[in-house]
């Protein structure tokens, strides 16, 4: 079975307040995109892939993570000796059951074994006896962009193992395990828009009409925001205008009042950001926005 994982894009994003659990409370709208996409098959047993081929021909030979092939972290986006990444990498587990495959142009600098697409079979496993799998994936979603390709491609895979092993697992079933992957993984068991809240788990479908506007996402070369470097700096408050209530007046009038909490501490470290978006301003949007904790950016224009 082979699918093509969309991404994500927040209409507003508002952090609330820090709880407890050192998790933020927090509201959006989760829209999806997909004009950006993965590639994602799952075989079952020695079933034929119809992905292996077209990976390894166009990426090379996989090397085994095992061998020390995945390269540090913090080296993303940095070609060095010291920090290059192998464009393919393959995991097996020790029970033998996963075969996990990723490829990626820019190189794989991850464990594949920790994958969200490994995780979310695993997190079947403990509750249905599943049969071994193969996973190939084809990464060409920005990594670090707030667009949500690692969520989708778990929650994707989640969706086809409940087809594939026939787990009769609903929709809202589903999306528990995937809020035990990620804060915005469940959002795409449904995807469609929906308002998220508490950590991005707690969803409520929301329909929003933007067929009159074109929708253009940027994911600016060169620059990953990891989600701590985001929170650094965050002041939680309630927003002036609740985020329903941005959301109900026209799009022409969201500058201001639908707001993404994060551009406040991300355009700092990286003002290059909040240039291309007054740059889309500039270009006639009628509103831009940074999607998630950054750093890809988004612009609705008027059809």
């Amino acid at each position: 079975m082979i699918t093509n994982p969309n991404v994500k894009i927040n209409l507003g994003l508002n952090v609330l307040r820090k709880r407890e659990d050192g998790f933020h409370d927090l509201e959006t709208l989760f829209v999806p995109y997909s004009g950006i996409t993965d590639t994602l098959e799952i075989i079952v047993g020695d079933d034929y892939s119809r992905t292996s081929a077209i990976l390894f021909s166009k990426y090379g030979s996989s090397i085994p993570a095992s061998q020390g092939s995945v390269k540090p972290e913090g080296c993303f986006g940095v070609e060095t000796e010291e920090c290059t990444a192998p464009k393919i990498v393959q995991g097996i587990s020790e029970d033998g059951k996963l075969m996990i495959t990723i490829a990626r142009a820019e190189g794989v600098d991850w464990d594949p074994m920790k994958d969200l697409t490994a995780k979310a079979y695993y997190i079947l496993a403990e509750d249905f006896k599943l049969p071994p799998v193969k996973i190939f994936l084809e990464k060409t979603s920005p990594v670090g962009a707030g667009l949500g390709g690692g969520s989708a491609d778990a929650a994707f895979a989640l969706k086809m193992l409940n087809e594939l092993c026939a787990l009769g697992l609903t929709e809202d079933q589903l999306a528990g395990y995937a809020a035990r992957l990620g804060s915005d993984c469940a959002f795409f068991i449904y995807n469609r828009p929906m308002i998220g809240e508490g950590r991005g788990e707690v969803l409520n479908e929301y329909p929003i009409g933007l067929e009159e506007f074109d929708l253009q996402v940027l994911t600016p070369e060169g620059i990953s925001v990891s989600t701590k470097d985001a929170y650094g700096g965050i002041r939680p408050r309630l927003p002036e205008i609740p985020l329903r209530e941005a959301l109900s007046r026209p799009v022409e009038e969201w500058d201001g009042i639908l707001v993404n909490d994060f551009e406040e501490t991300v355009f700092v470290k990286y003002p290059e950001l909040a240039a291309i978006k007054r740059s889309l301003y500039d270009s006639g949007a009628v509103y831009a926005s940074m999607s998630g904790s950054g750093s890809a950016l988004f612009a609705l224009y008027r059809k």
